[in-house]
């Protein structure tokens, strides 16, 4: 990977135009022919659509010599001086285009963090780019501008810490291919050797924090990490990064999570996440998008995964908890400094105040002072003086009262004694006084001879 800065080229090439996003850090070793010629850049680059949106940085330890044999000035001064000042805000993410890589960058944004995506090329950083555009955030600075593409050799020891910069935080998301499974050597390069040189430069740019990510199986023996070994030894050296990390002095995080290949980004809707020391799963699965998450979490909250190895699965038996409270139940491999404590409890205080929310009414009338929310009338007694004046006349109950004739409906009732038609009282006999006859309640009763059936009785038989 080349180097270009266009602060050292001749004055015809010092011409500066937004969609040049091109900037040159670092010191370099290397001769090359590239500044003895006229450099010719594309009216419409794809690795910089936008030029303020985000910028590439190309980074390598040779230094560039034009054809003439001239050597240009020397940038570790500044290199130096711009390591010192770490910002905490800035993470740099090694294999920021793979699954997890390229989620995770996502998540960092999402957090507000400005990331540095470290990159092999820049033309494969277009979906990454393009996807961190189309996300949609509630601040108003677009996120893309909170995005910076960087190429980096991780392969090459000598661009790395360039590349880092003054990153306080750095994830490392890089495994070997899976399509390349001839590639003997592919675990080794990537998952231990370019890892190791990823940490020794991290070490020399005195990162904050370093959060690795391996996979579980890395410290067992028999099914199912003798499997995956057959895959050239790969969960031995992701071992062997892990251990490099351990000696290596820096506040780590390792996160070992289970199988990511068959659950997609819907799986967490489903599956919670479970959170367990090291040497404790066997086996389980859990997204891409959960892991990233989880690292986007622990770089937030540096003191919750200080000096922890972390292992990861997705149940749908486990209950929902925040990911503060699962990292917190976690052990830390070694003690909290007293310096690392305070700071971390001052920037705690200090986000608490600037983050604390303002209490929400629970009334919407109080968002206007005259506005009142509306009352139900009540009834007033009517006065004393109201109740003793001569013409007052108190409302009458009844709707009778408003006419003189109009009387209520009431239920009629029988006379006393029977009468006749013209009104004398009428006499009743000694037959008419008599009680009517009970009707029978048998049919039998009707006539003298007619008897209800009756079973017959056995005869005692004859011998």
């Amino acid at each position: 990977m080349e180097l270009f800065s266009l602060q050292f080229l001749t004055p015809p090439l010092r011409l500066r135009r937004a969609s040049l996003c091109l900037v040159g850090r670092g010191e370099v070793h290397k001769p090359n022919s590239l500044f003895g010629e006229a450099v010719a850049f594309p009216r419409r680059s794809t690795r910089c659509p936008d030029g303020k949106n985000h910028s590439f940085f190309h980074s390598n330890s040779a230094s560039v010599k034009a054809s003439s044999g001239s050597t240009l000035p020397s940038t570790s001064a500044a290199t130096k001086q711009e390591m010192s000042s770490k910002e905490k805000e800035v993470v740099f993410v090694a294999g920021s285009t793979g699954r997890v890589g390229s989620r995770t960058v996502r998540e960092l944004i999402r957090l507000g963090f400005r990331v540095r995506a470290g990159v092999r090329s820049s033309q494969r950083a277009e979906p990454l780019v393009q996807s961190v555009r189309n996300m949609n955030l509630d601040s108003g600075t677009p996120p893309v501008e909170k995005l910076e593409i960087v190429e980096c050799d991780l392969e090459n020891e000598g661009g790395i810490v360039p590349a880092i910069a003054n990153a306080s935080v750095v994830i490392c998301c890089i495994g070997a291919s899976e399509k390349e499974v001839f590639d003997v050597t592919g675990p080794y390069r990537i998952d231990y050797k370019a890892t190791k040189n990823l940490i020794d430069a991290a070490t020399t740019a005195k990162v904050d924090h370093f959060i690795l990510l391996t996979s579980l199986g890395t410290s067992k023996i028999g099914f199912p990490a003798a499997i995956l070994n057959l895959f050239w030894g790969v969960l031995i050296w992701k071992r062997k990064a892990e251990e490099a990390l351990i000696a290596s002095g820096l506040p780590f995080t390792i996160v070992r999570p289970g199988g990511m290949e068959r659950p997609t980004d819907s799986y967490k809707e489903t599956h919670n996440l479970v959170l367990a020391d090291e040497d404790t799963f066997f086996g389980g699965q859990v997204s891409n998008l959960q892991v990233a998450e989880l690292m986007a979490c622990m770089a937030k909250n540096r003191r919750l995964s200080f000096c922890k190895v972390v292992e990861v699965i997705a149940e749908t038996t486990a209950p929902l908890l925040p990911m503060e409270e699962l990292l917190a139940k976690i052990p830390s491999k070694r003690a909290l400094p007293a310096e690392l404590e305070l700071n971390f409890a001052l920037s705690s205080a200090e986000e608490i105040v600037k983050e604390k929310p303002k209490d929400r009414p629970l009334s919407p009338y109080t968002v206007y002072d005259d506005l009142k929310p509306p009352t139900s009338p009540t009834p007033t007694k009517p006065s004393t003086s109201a109740a003793h004046d001569p013409g007052y006349k108190a409302k009458p109950l009844s709707p009778y009262t408003a006419q003189d004739g109009l009387k209520p409906p009431s239920s009629p009732s029988p006379p006393n004694s029977p009468s006749t038609a013209d009104g004398s009282p009428q006499t009743i006999t000694a037959k008419e006084s008599e009680p009517a006859k009970q009707r029978p309640l048998s049919p039998y009763t009707m006539y003298e001879d007619l008897k209800p059936p009756s079973s017959p009785v056995p005869s005692v038989p004859k011998f």
